[in-house]
């Protein structure tokens, strides 16, 4: 049972908000129960949609990279909801059977060398200390840099994991259940 109700939509208003958030999941049968939480305030989705569709879709960085940053973050804080739905997105840009395995029961102390590459530790070091610290270490920040092409990218990085560590704590605060089949 989650902490805040799922919204009930019949004579929702504004009318152009609900219809913006049906338009992006594809039909009204296709919203979420993070949707049914956010459109308790039409302000916080209207902007949260034309935000995460950015991060989501817009960015140069390697999708591969960008979620495996969020699924991290999911597990850090215990957002199961988070993981459940960013890992098909996650497998889709490349992530492995073992590596999704790995991320699902991630020991943050222990780095996985036969699983994650350079490249991936460094992300998942970053989405550590992110999480965990808030502030980076310079070596944590240096393998981050590269990891990723060019400054746009670090950016794109580091927003992305501060962004779902917001996403995470509102699911996990509001208690946002995994939709039922």
């Amino acid at each position: 049972m989650p902490n805040i109700p799922y919204k009930n939509l019949d004579g929702y208003e504004p009318k152009h908000v609900l219809d913006a958030v049906i338009a992006r999941r594809g039909g009204a049968d296709k919203l979420m129960n993070l949707d049914r939480i956010l459109l308790h305030s039409p302000q916080i989705a209207e902007g949260w949609a034309v935000f995460f569709k950015k991060v989501r879709t817009e960015l140069t960085l390697d999708p591969k990279l960008r979620e495996l940053a969020v699924c991290a973050v999911a597990m850090l804080n215990g957002a199961e909801y988070e993981f459940h739905h960013h890992r098909p997105v996650w497998e889709q840009a490349g992530a492995t059977a073992a590596q999704i395995e790995a991320i699902h029961h991630f020991d943050p102390s222990v780095v996985d060398t036969a699983r994650f590459d350079a490249a991936e530790r460094a992300v998942l070091r970053l989405a550590i200390e992110m999480t965990r610290q808030v502030k980076v270490s310079p070596e944590t920040m240096a393998a981050a840099r590269a990891a990723v092409a060019n400054d746009q990218q670090m950016l794109e990085l580091i927003t992305t994991i501060a962004a779902y560590n917001m996403v995470s704590r509102i699911l996990v605060a509001t208690g946002v259940e995994i939709e039922k089949a």
